[in-house]
């Protein structure tokens, strides 16, 4: 949590309802004081019991306004998008912000078919008034091409697990815009 993370979603598709709110009441505590938020993949369930700060919602998931309904307005709602009207419709819906790619190839993001590419992120990024964070093949090298296409951050996988330092990391995504 100090190393300047805003978000981190807690994204364990396969561990039980039990672990999982274990998990993440371990990791609200940790943020407890710091600035980062704690989202919880898909489990509203999981969120509201951990007291976590916002649920991410899939394609599959139960639509935001539905959620909406059960939380209060400090509670974030994310949606995962992979098109221009997918974003709509989720914005539309009251999702707080929009994780929107592929943007690039990445193997864990194959199934949702060919990257968007930057011409799209700029599309969706300039037609949705909520955030958009960019996903999908993300490297220190295309942060700032993203945020010049008008996301407002990046999101990643790989791009964490695979750092020797996620503080290190944090420190140079956020030297490159002073």
């Amino acid at each position: 949590m100090q190393a300047g993370v805003d978000l981190i979603q807690l994204r364990e598709k396969d561990m039980s309802g039990r672990d999982l709110a274990a998990l993440a009441s371990a990791a609200v505590g940790i943020a407890r004081g710091t600035n980062t938020r704690i989202i919880i993949n898909d489990r509203l369930d999981v969120a509201m019991a951990a007291e976590a700060d916002g649920v991410h919602l899939g394609g599959q998931s139960v639509a935001p306004e539905i959620v909406r309904r059960h939380v209060g307005n400090d509670f974030l709602i994310g949606v995962s998008c992979h098109s221009m009207e997918e974003a709509l419709k989720a914005e539309a819906s009251g999702a707080d912000y929009i994780l929107f790619g592929p943007v690039f190839d990445t193997p864990s993001k194959r199934q949702y078919g060919p990257p968007v590419g930057l011409n799209k992120l700029s599309e969706v990024a300039n037609r949705v008034k909520v955030p958009v964070l960019a996903l999908g093949g993300i490297t220190v090298e295309r942060v700032r091409p993203c945020i010049e296409a008008g996301a407002t951050g990046i999101a990643g996988i790989r791009l964490f697990q695979e750092c020797s330092s996620v503080e290190d990391l944090v420190s140079e995504l956020r030297a490159q815009f002073p």
